[in-house]
């Protein structure tokens, strides 16, 4: 063989012997970043601030004990080009994940969801005491938020609170997301939910998108019987129509600062704006939140003359068309009940 042919075969043999090289360690580089890592299934929860850098990242995981090579956790990042591209966030990775699918979440923002559950009928209050009790907002900054011109403006809201614009609805919220977020979240939904449609429909009864919502969280409040709603809709249709004062418990209660559960007569006399006693018409705004059921009843009252109605005792009512059934009403459902001690 000759000198020249030695050489150019050595190359090869070189070459060949290198792409090799490069080959097994690129598959044992694939391999152990998707092989899980040995421990049990313990799950670890780490939090990265917004505007952390790459190596403060590293260092959370690592102290966390996630990482088995803090150099090979370094390579791996870079040869998918994610330090610039891991989002902040709280995180949940079990000890067993595969370094590649923790790099995967941190790349996606596949953050920590934490479901929170607004019911029908919640007012504003009740729903940051939730957040609040999850660690998800400041209760105050959210109270003022909700109350803020600005912020209602920007969320569209026809009103002087955020009352009756959060729809009830189980929310998945997570950590990145700040009070005004969360409001914004809440108040996006019911834009969803309630649709041209309705509001057209509550303007060609004479209401406002105010109004509407106003009157059904009204109803919201006075029953939690979906059947019940259309004829309790009726009832305050019906009244609003001859001006006849609502007479609602629920919205002198909203009127009435730390509520102590218990209602009594002074208060029924004491005025202030939310009291349908002593004022006619709609209260000034929302009480609660109102649902579906409620919005939909208030634009689909049902074809009855009452403009009464009492608790039986069982959650569902006993409607009236005069002032006469209605007192007989209340003496069977409410006096007798109370002197019999039942």
């Amino acid at each position: 063989m000759k000198p020249f042919e030695f050489l150019r075969h050595r190359r090869l043999l070189i070459v060949a012997l290198i792409a090799t090289a490069g080959i097994l360690a690129a598959l044992w580089f694939l391999g152990t970043i998707q092989r899980p890592a040995p421990g049990n299934d313990e799950i670890v929860l780490v939090n990265i601030p917004r505007g952390t850098p790459f190596a403060q990242v590293v260092n959370l995981l690592d102290e966390k004990g996630l990482i088995r090579s803090r150099l090979l956790f370094r390579a791996m990042a870079y040869f998918y080009n994610a330090p610039q591209q891991i989002k902040a966030g709280e995180y949940e990775f079990a000890r067993t994940l595969p370094q590649v699918e923790m790099l995967r979440k941190l790349i996606d923002g596949d953050v920590k969801k934490h479901p929170v559950v607004v019911p029908e009928g919640f007012t504003v209050r009740k729903i940051a005491e939730r957040l609040a009790a999850k660690g998800l907002v400041d209760e105050k900054e959210f109270l003022r938020l909700a109350r803020d011109r600005d912020t209602l403006a920007a969320l569209k809201i026809p009103a002087a609170s955020a009352e009756g614009f959060l729809f009830p609805d189980t929310y998945n919220l997570d950590r990145t997301m700040d009070a005004r977020t969360i409001l914004k979240t809440m108040s996006d939904r019911f834009q969803v939910k309630v649709t041209g449609a309705m509001i057209e429909q509550a303007r060609a009864q004479g209401l406002g998108l105010k109004e509407w919502v106003t009157l059904a969280s009204i109803i919201e409040k006075e029953t939690g019987r979906k059947e019940e709603m259309p004829i309790v809709s009726a009832v305050f249709h019906n009244r609003l129509r001859i001006r006849m004062p609502l007479q609602s418990d629920p919205t002198v209660i909203y009127g009435i600062e730390n509520f102590d559960g218990n209602l009594t007569r002074k208060h029924l006399e004491r005025q202030n704006p939310y009291n349908s006693y002593l004022n006619r018409g709609l209260p000034p705004g929302p009480i609660c939140n109102p649902g579906m059921d409620a919005l939909t009843a208030t634009l689909n009252p049902a074809p009855v003359p009452y403009l009464y109605f009492v608790s039986r005792n069982d959650g569902s009512h006993q409607f009236s068309a005069t002032l006469t059934e209605h007192s007989r009403a209340v003496r069977k459902y409410q006096i007798l009940r109370k002197s019999s001690g039942n």
